[in-house]
């Protein structure tokens, strides 16, 4: 038996945590701690108050942009780290560890789904004018898919931009808009071309707040996620100018299906991170609640649904790992990518329902950090591609 063997199967055997990760490196690592420190110090003592406000201060966003966190995957010459999908998925997962599900979609809207319309498909003049401000945290991004009858169904959108000499000329309604109500940067889909098949009729446009015919409708009052800002908008003859275009006109249903995939790892890995932080914090609270003169860890149908939940989310982290180190080779993992969506938006729902259910009458209170994350986590299997739609692209590519 060699050394390692031997160390391998006895007592002193080396914990799966403190190995090296097969998916990243020293880089992701140090980011998942500056984060971890970052929740800790300035996010949890903080959050409930942002619940209460309806959204996320700006003050909160510029810090992470000073530290870094808003720019992970962007150019080094626009103030970025130049990461991969590996990154964003660090970042998503332990914002998700915050407890405070509106505060890190109010962030991953802004650095996985929105801004990188720009990134992708913005001229290099729009890629200067933007990317900075974005990285820093000076301007926050918004995407404006979708519409009271079109989500995932882009091809589905109505509103409009017609183009009348040096402008193009919005109009139509954009529905469930995260950072739509403080937002300064949007990225609208619009129909450019009336008579062109419905994959090539939708194109980008950027949008600055304050643009004439532009506005928010309403502020939308929701489930979870209380502390991101989501407005109903509005586009009544709005003129941009041509170089808001983002790509080329006709491009922009090919740039959504795209970034689709991204969106939906970083919630998947968002969903995860709430996942064991619910696991955990009901772990602490069972081994102290005592019930018929025994702590509830000591019920063996208690401990064994947490150890198999524990399972499952381990399976689910692994899951998102192995889409993200896919993704970061070039590889397509759209298949991967769906279940990574439909699985992990299903298990964050199980796993916030079961700990509520072991936090018993207190997990019903709105004071509980486990009532918050229930409620939380009830949309993560709705946006970003519903379950059901996930499990349709899955299906799709089983006999393949």
């Amino acid at each position: 038996m060699t050394k390692q063997q031997s160390r391998s199967s006895g007592s002193g055997a080396a914990r799966a945590s403190d190995l090296p990760s097969p998916y990243f490196g020293e880089e992701h690592e140090l980011l998942r701690a500056q984060v971890r420190r970052f929740v800790e110090s300035e996010v949890k003592p903080h959050g409930a108050q942002w619940e209460g406000q309806g959204f996320v201060p700006r003050e909160v966003l510029h810090r992470m942009g000073e530290l870094g966190f808003l720019g992970i995957r962007y150019p080094a010459e626009h103030g970025g780290s130049e990461m991969d999908a590996r990154g964003s998925v660090v970042l998503a997962e332990e914002l998700g560890r915050s407890t405070f599900g509106g505060f890190a979609i109010t962030v991953l809207v802004h650095t996985d789904m929105a801004s990188v319309h720009i990134a992708n498909g913005g001229s290099p003049a729009q890629r200067a004018k933007y990317l900075p401000d974005i990285v820093a945290g000076r301007k926050i991004a918004a995407v404006a898919v979708t519409e009271p009858d079109a989500g995932s169904d882009v091809k589905g959108i109505r509103t409009t931009a017609r183009r009348e000499s040096d402008a193009y000329v919005l109009n139509g309604a954009k529905m469930f808009i995260t950072n739509g109500v403080h937002g300064d940067l949007y990225c609208v889909a619009a129909k450019t071309g009336r008579d062109a098949p419905p994959s090539q009729s939708v194109s980008m446009f950027v949008v600055e707040k304050g643009t004439p015919g532009f506005e928010v409708s309403r502020a939308l009052d929701k489930h979870g996620w209380r502390c991101s800002d989501t407005a109903e908008l509005a586009f009544v003859d709005c003129r941009v100018p041509l170089e808001s275009l983002l790509g080329q006109e006709g491009n922009g249903f090919y740039a959504i299906m795209r970034n689709f995939q991204n969106e939906r790892l970083v919630l998947g890995a968002m969903a995860m991170g709430e996942a064991q932080a619910a696991l955990e914090l009901t772990l602490d609270y069972v081994a102290q609640r005592k019930a018929f003169g025994a702590p509830l860890f000591e019920k063996q149908t208690i401990r064994q649904r947490l150890a198999m939940l524990a399972a499952k989310i381990e399976a689910g982290r692994q899951l998102v790992y192995h889409a993200a180190w896919l993704d970061a080779r070039g590889v397509d993992a759209t298949r991967e990518v769906s279940m990574v969506k439909a699985y992990c938006g299903e298990l964050v729902n199980e796993v916030t329902y079961a700990c509520l259910q072991f936090h018993g009458g207190m997990g019903y209170m709105r004071e509980s950090t486990i009532e918050r994350m229930a409620r939380d986590a009830r949309v993560q299997t709705i946006g970003g591609g519903a379950t059901e739609v996930m499990l349709e692209e899955v299906a799709k590519r089983l006999r393949r």
